[in-house]
């Protein structure tokens, strides 16, 4: 489908040149409207929308300039490009100033018309559709759509929206997969900075003998392969925020240059000595523990208390298993959508296999697993045993219920319930040998519990010593056996 041809006004007292400007407009694909005076432009802008306002700067009655201010303020988004034959560069900056895109002057070839226009809408165009995407960027990175409802989630989000209209320096700690950089661009998005750059770097992830020039720079020549001047992250990020990944991993004489930056807030490039002043905040994060790296002499003490004014400690996902089922609501969602499925559920087995389990990897995990599990279980709509990874399969505790078909008549659901209740007591004292304290713990019963069940489905001596001749290895201890 075409885009709809842009509308442009003309605004010219000359009869002739304006009946010029309006067919050569034409002939490139725009919807044209012309008038001869400031009065007639502004009744055609109340009545209609333009994409580009194209008007004189001496016109009789409202001059150009009155005129451009009147449409910029109605219309903010307008192209306005002014002409004039009385070119001086005092005219030009005052219609500048009102917020004119562009100026010409006459006589101008009509070639640079549309020219101009087209660059002035492709400019807005831009200027719109990065407007969209800081505000989207905006609404990612708020503080409610980061996915945790438990109490101490909650806790460091009061920490987070607390500093981020600050220009503190932030430590985020955390094991690997808890979300450091979530919470850093959280930050950004939410700070006074939010308009300008935030500029990450993997400290873990550069050579130690690049990441002096990654960080800070390096002139022409400052060592072999350095063709030209290059500026660092730190002068990428002027005016905004550089997040610092990993700062652990950061050697101890490239620390001893980023505590200096720090304190005097400029730097050197590498091969240079010409001070270069810096405005950034900075936001570093780490998986290893400093204060234990300070104890140890493998991170610099007075680096450590630099880069510490706002702690937040991020918490492993164990200690926030509240937070286990929403996240996988909200992944399984999100997956699904990505990869073109039906909505999916989780089987109650699956769900209980996952909120139970530790998750070492934190939320990076849980999220690489639900998407495994979304792309396995293909068009099946219930997630199931099968689909779990086999870090999580094969721990001894998931087991796949059986599967059990109700018949048209009906079941007979308490007996069936006694019977698998009686089924696994028996393989319990089966496997521990008639120990009953041992079969309880197997089963995860009290040992009186388990008593009280065997009374309860009637597991009598007979039954029991069935089971003695079958395994030919036990007798079922008496209630005050010691070995219980």
């Amino acid at each position: 489908m075409e885009p709809a041809p842009s509308h442009i006004l003309v605004v010219e007292d000359s009869d002739s040149f304006r009946q010029i400007i309006v067919e050569s407009l034409a002939s490139e694909g725009f919807v044209v409207d012309d008038v001869a005076t400031g009065e007639e432009a502004l009744e055609k802008i109340s009545s209609g929308v333009y994409d580009v306002l194209l008007t004189d700067l001496a016109l009789p009655g409202i001059s150009g300039v009155d005129l451009l201010e009147e449409a910029i303020q109605r219309f903010p988004e307008i192209i306005a490009i002014v002409m004039s034959g009385y070119a001086t560069v005092e005219t030009a900056v005052e219609a500048m100033k009102k917020g004119a895109y562009d100026y010409l002057v006459k006589p101008f070839k009509l070639i640079q018309l549309p020219i101009m226009i087209r660059q002035g809408l492709e400019t807005r165009r831009l200027r719109i559709e990065n407007q969209y995407l800081r505000t989207q960027l905006n609404e990612k990175y708020s503080f409610h759509n980061i996915i945790a409802g438990s109490a101490v989630m909650k806790r460091v989000f009061d920490r987070v929206e607390a500093v981020a209209g600050l220009s503190s320096t932030v430590l985020i700690q955390g094991e690997t997969g808890t979300g450091k950089e979530l919470i850093a661009k959280a930050i950004h998005f939410n700070s006074p900075r939010r308009e300008q750059k935030l500029v990450s770097l993997n400290c873990a992830a550069i050579p130690e003998n690049l990441l002096e020039s990654e960080l800070f720079g390096h002139v022409k020549g400052a060592f072999t392969g350095a063709l030209q001047t290059r500026i660092g992250r730190f002068e990428q990020a002027s005016g905004g925020t550089i997040f610092l990944d990993e700062i652990g991993a950061m050697a101890l004489s490239l620390q001893v240059k980023l505590l200096r930056v720090i304190q005097e807030r400029e730097l050197e490039r590498v091969g240079g000595n010409t001070p270069v002043k810096i405005d950034v905040r900075i936001i570093a994060a780490t998986s290893a523990r400093l204060s234990e790296m300070v104890a140890t002499g493998a991170f610099r003490e007075d680096l450590y208390y630099r880069l510490n004014v706002i702690p937040i400690d991020l918490p492993p996902l164990r200690e926030r298993r509240d937070d286990i089922a929403l996240l996988l609501t909200h992944f399984v969602q999100h997956f699904c959508v990505q990869h073109g499925f039906e909505p999916k559920t989780f089987s109650p087995q699956v769900t209980k296999a996952l909120m139970t389990y530790d998750w070492p990897g934190n939320v990076r995990q849980l999220s690489n697993f639900v998407e495994r599990m979304v792309a396995l279980s293909m068009d099946r709509a219930v997630i199931l045993i099968e689909d779990l990874p086999e870090e999580i399969r094969g721990r001894n505790h998931v087991h796949a219920a059986p599967v059990i078909e109700i018949p048209d008549d009906g079941i007979d659901l308490p007996g069936i319930v006694t019977d698998m209740e009686r089924r696994l007591i028996m393989q319990g004292l089966r496997k521990t040998h008639g120990n009953k304290k041992m079969a309880a713990k197997l089963l995860n019963l009290k040992r009186t519990t388990l008593i009280e069940k065997i009374k309860r489905i009637q597991m009598d001596d007979q039954s029991t010593n069935h089971l003695t001749e079958d395994e030919g290895s036990f007798a079922v201890a008496g209630d005050g056996e010691a070995a219980n």
